[in-house]
């Protein structure tokens, strides 16, 4: 998929999202000036990103054989929609200051409370708008899709993978949660890393890669076995670029990732990354990990100890060699669909967008 390809869908979603912004702000004007911050919070998240769910939607219908139309587009950008209710409350939950280089929703709204010297505790406002406007995407999320403009015997057959998707992401959410209360001590290394996959499946893989896929291939009308092979190429390609994004989370560099350096570690977040390193950590190493990891005030030395610690005990290129791996997986499983030559394309393509080491 030329580059001009992917910056013209990227356009034609904010176009969309735009659209969809005037027109909310429409339904809520009876309300009052009250809305704006709220519409602002979610609005100004959805105007970054690289529009990766949206592209699979769009080139999973494509590549079944479907023509390219704006209707397309807006049932794509109904899956950025729902990313941004996933950030919206993740960022809640993990209590996270940035995202995307800006504050973070609850922490945006909280700084409006203190600024209109409004009462209250003005970090629970931020919550509580954070979490309502992550309400009110998922609301918007099925809207879009619904009134896309697809034939509504199209959007029928893609509907099962759409309610799945949606009902799916919240339990990764919560299996996460459930698994950062549990203590990895005394598990074995290869239960560590089961777990962390699981949650990697969950959470991210399968709404970020195979089920925008497999909606825009169903609407498209792909038959089983394309099917099956496109879900076996987005549940590889997903954990890849989940991967990724944990690697990231620990050294890639914040004006890349909107998000400061080493963020993951500070969270503690139980990664593959993490339990390689701890499987070849000495005791010495493990007893100042323990002191230090998931502390948000731990100090930028510590925070770079950890960081040499992944490199040195050789988890960053076992991640790394993972990665390799789901993503030879993912070009595998094209073998056996039934695909457009443009789609196969822009679905290698897009291999190497999702796993991309610098952002």
């Amino acid at each position: 998929m030329p580059s001009a390809d992917l910056a013209d869908l990227r356009a034609r979603v904010q176009h969309a999202l735009d659209r969809e912004r005037q027109h909310q702000h429409d339904v809520l004007a009876p309300l009052g000036p009250d809305m704006t911050d709220l519409l602002d919070a979610v609005f100004d998240l959805l105007s970054g990103g690289k529009r990766l769910r949206a592209g699979f939607l769009y080139w999973g219908y494509r590549a079944a054989g479907g023509s390219d139309s704006d209707a397309l587009v807006r049932a794509a950008t109904s899956l950025e929609v729902f990313q941004a209710a996933a950030l919206l409350h993740d960022d809640v939950m993990d209590d996270s200051d940035v995202r995307r280089g800006m504050p973070a929703a609850h922490r945006r709204l909280a700084a409006a409370h203190q600024q209109r010297s409004l009462a209250g505790d003005s970090g629970r406002f931020g919550e509580a708008g954070a979490i309502l406007a992550g309400d009110l995407c998922l609301n918007w999320t099925d809207e879009i899709y619904t009134t896309s403009g697809l034939p509504q015997a199209e959007l029928l057959r893609g509907r099962a993978v759409f309610d799945t998707m949606r009902t799916q992401l919240m339990g990764g959410q919560y299996l996460d949660v459930v698994e950062a209360a549990q203590t990895w001590q005394g598990v074995p290394t290869d239960q560590r890393i089961a777990r962390a996959r699981k949650v990697i499946r969950f959470k991210s893989a399968k709404y970020t890669v195979e089920q925008p896929l497999l909606i825009g291939a169903s609407c498209a009308g792909a038959d089983e076995r394309t099917l099956d092979a496109l879900s076996a190429y987005g549940l590889a390609l997903g954990e890849a670029f989940q991967l990724r994004d944990d690697l990231l989370g620990v050294f890639g560099d914040p004006e890349e990732t909107g998000k400061p350096a080493g963020d993951d570690l500070r969270e503690g977040k139980r990664t593959v990354l993490v339990a390689y390193a701890l499987e070849a950590a000495t005791d010495d190493q493990l007893r100042r990990f323990a002191t230090v990891f998931g502390r948000p005030d731990v100090s930028a030395e510590d925070v770079q100890w950890m960081r040499d610690l992944c490199v040195r005990t050789g988890a960053v290129d076992q991640t790394e060699k993972l990665i390799t791996s789901q993503a030879d997986a993912a070009r595998r499983a094209l073998d056996d669909a039934q695909l457009t030559d443009e789609g196969r394309d822009a679905l290698l393509d897009l291999i190497e967008i999702s796993t991309a080491r610098s952002s």
